[in-house]
C-alpha cells in the first residue's frame, strides 16, 4: 500500500532572540549593524567564529521522518514542546519545514486552532462554503453536506451571524463539521477539541472513528490518553523535537509516552529506604483517578481529580487522630502547597489497619508543569511516615477557566479563579 502521507527528515528552525537590554532604540540598532559591516570587512570570517549571542537557534523540530497510510488513524503524543503543532502546521501548509521534504497525496482538512481558516466577518453559512472552497470542494457537493453539516454543529440560530459573534465552543463545533463532513482524504485533529464538552468531545471522537473505517487518514493530537488509545491504529510519540517512537501497538506507545514524562505509573513505595519517621504506619503506594473513577498517570489543569495514599499500620492496630498530607512542589523545588485533611477538618478518629485515604480536588488550579510529590502521614502529631519525592506528575495545559483557551505552556504556578469587568468614568463616585 502506497503511502498517503511521507515526511522525510523534515527540521524546522527558529530563531530565538535574546535582548541584551531593555530599551533597544533605534540608534543602538543602527550602531550594531555598522558594528557587524565593519567585522565582516576587516575579517570576512568573523560571523562563523563569533556568533551573535544575543540570537540562538532552536530546533523545533529534528530529522523527523515517517510514513503514513491510506485509512490510518495515528495519535502524535508528545509533552508540551514536544514539536506536536509544529509539525501538524507543516503538514497542514500552514508553515514551510526549514529542511526535508513532506509529501502528501490528498485533500487536507486541518482543525489546529479555534476557528482556523474562518472568516470573522462572514456568516456561519458563508464560512461553510467558503471553508469548502478552499477544500476543493465543489459548490454542488458542499451544498449536499450542508444539512448534516449544520445538524452536527448546532448552530442552525445562528448560522446567518457573523462567527465573529460565536462563542469558542460554537467556533470549534462548527469548524470540526466542516472539517470532517467535506470528506477530505486526510482529516489533521490538533488538541483543539479540548475547548468542547464532555459530550461534544465524545461525538467528535465518533466522527473520527467513523471517518478512518471510511478509508481516510486522521492525524489526532491529544493528551488524552484514552481517546488516543480509542481511536487510533497508530502512534507516534515526539520528545525535544524528535521521534521517540513510532509504533502500531499504541499501547506500547502510551507507555513510552507515560514512563518519558515521569508519571506515576503503578508506582509502590514499599521499597523506598529513604523514608523517615517511627514507622507505625508506613506507605505503601500513590495513585491517581479521573471523575469516572478510571485511574490516571497525568493531569490536566481544571481536571477533577482524586489522589489515594494506601497505607498500612505494621502492629495490627486501628490508629486514631491520623493525618495524612500531600506537598506538592515545582522540581526547581519550590514548594507551592500542602493537602491536608487536618486543614480542611479534624484528623481523621480511627482508620482501618490497611487501607487508604483520598483527598480530591474538583478543578486542579495548576498550570502546565511538572511537580513534585511528597508524602506524609502523622499520628498524635508525631510523623509515622515521610518520603520526599514519592513521585513526579506531568500537568498538561487544559480549559481551566471554561473560556476555550488551554493554558499555555508558558504559564506556571497557580490559576486563580477571577472576575472581570470594565466601568466607565461616569460609573466610578
Amino acid at each position: 500500500m502506497s503511502a498517503i502521507i511521507q515526511v522525510e527528515k523534515i527540521g524546522k528552525k527558529y530563531i530565538l532572540s535574546h535582548q541584551r537590554q531593555s530599551y533597544y532604540a533605534l540608534r543602538d540598532v543602527m550602531a550594531d549593524s555598522v558594528k557587524r559591516w565593519g567585522r565582516k570587512i576587516i575579517h570576512p570570517l568573523a560571523s562563523r567564529r563569533d556568533p551573535d549571542p544575543t540570537h540562538e537557534e532552536f530546533w523545533a523540530l529534528k530529522d523527523v521522518s515517517f510514513e503514513i497510510n491510506q485509512g490510518d488513524r495515528v495519535g502524535i503524543i508528545g509533552r508540551n514542546g514536544a514539536g506536536k503543532s509544529t509539525l501538524l502546521k507543516i503538514l497542514s501548509r500552514i508553515t514551510e519545514s526549514t529542511r526535508g521534504r513532506v509529501t502528501l497525496r490528498g485533500r487536507v482538512a486541518s482543525l489546529l486552532e479555534v476557528g482556523t481558516g474562518f472568516h470573522p466577518e462572514l456568516t456561519g453559512r458563508e464560512n461553510v462554503y467558503l471553508n469548502g472552497a478552499i477544500l476543493g470542494m465543489s459548490k454542488a457537493n458542499i451544498k449536499r453536506k450542508f444539512d448534516e453539516i449544520v445538524a452536527f454543529a448546532e448552530v442552525e440560530k445562528f448560522l446567518d451571524t457573523p462567527v465573529k459573534r460565536y462563542s469558542s465552543g460554537m467556533y470549534v463545533r462548527l469548524a470540526f463539521a466542516v472539517a470532517a463532513h467535506l470528506e477530505p482524504e486526510i482529516l489533521i485533529i490538533d488538541e483543539v477539541l479540548a475547548v468542547g464538552d464532555a459530550q461534544f468531545q465524545k461525538k467528535c471522537l465518533g466522527k473520527m472513528g467513523e471517518v478512518g473505517k471510511e478509508g481516510r487518514t486522521v492525524l489526532f493530537v491529544s493528551h488524552n490518553m484514552t481517546a488516543i488509545q480509542n481511536l487510533c491504529t497508530n502512534a507516534i510519540v515526539l520528545k525535544n523535537g524528535r521521534i521517540l517512537t513510532t509504533t502500531a501497538d499504541v499501547q506500547n506507545a502510551v507507555e513510552t509516552y507515560l514512563s518519558d514524562v515521569g508519571t506515576i505509573k503503578e508506582i509502590s513505595l514499599v521499597e523506598r529506604k529513604d523514608r523517615q519517621g517511627e514507622g507505625k504506619i508506613l506507605i505503601t503506594g500513590f495513585k491517581m483517578f479521573d471523575n469516572q473513577g478510571e485511574e490516571i498517570y497525568s493531569l490536566i489543569s481544571g481536571q477533577t481529580v482524586e489522589f489515594r495514599i494506601y497505607y498500612e499500620c505494621v502492629n495490627n492496630q486501628k490508629p486514631k487522630n491520623v493525618s495524612v498530607g500531600i506537598g506538592i512542589s515545582a522540581l526547581t523545588g519550590q514548594f507551592l502547597t500542602l493537602l491536608s485533611n487536618e486543614m480542611t477538618q479534624k484528623t481523621f478518629g480511627a482508620i482501618p489497619q490497611k487501607g487508604y485515604c483520598t483527598c480530591k480536588i474538583d478543578k486542579l488550579p495548576l498550570a502546565p508543569m511538572i511537580i513534585s510529590v511528597n508524602l506524609i502521614v502523622r499520628q498524635n502529631d508525631i510523623i509515622q511516615d515521610w518520603i520526599q519525592n514519592a513521585a513526579s506528575i506531568t500537568i498538561e495545559g487544559g480549559d481551566y477557566y471554561g473560556t476555550g483557551r488551554v493554558t499555555p505552556s508558558t504559564h506556571s504556578g497557580f490559576l486563580i479563579e477571577q472576575t472581570w469587568h470594565s466601568h466607565g468614568m461616569s460609573d466610578v463616585s
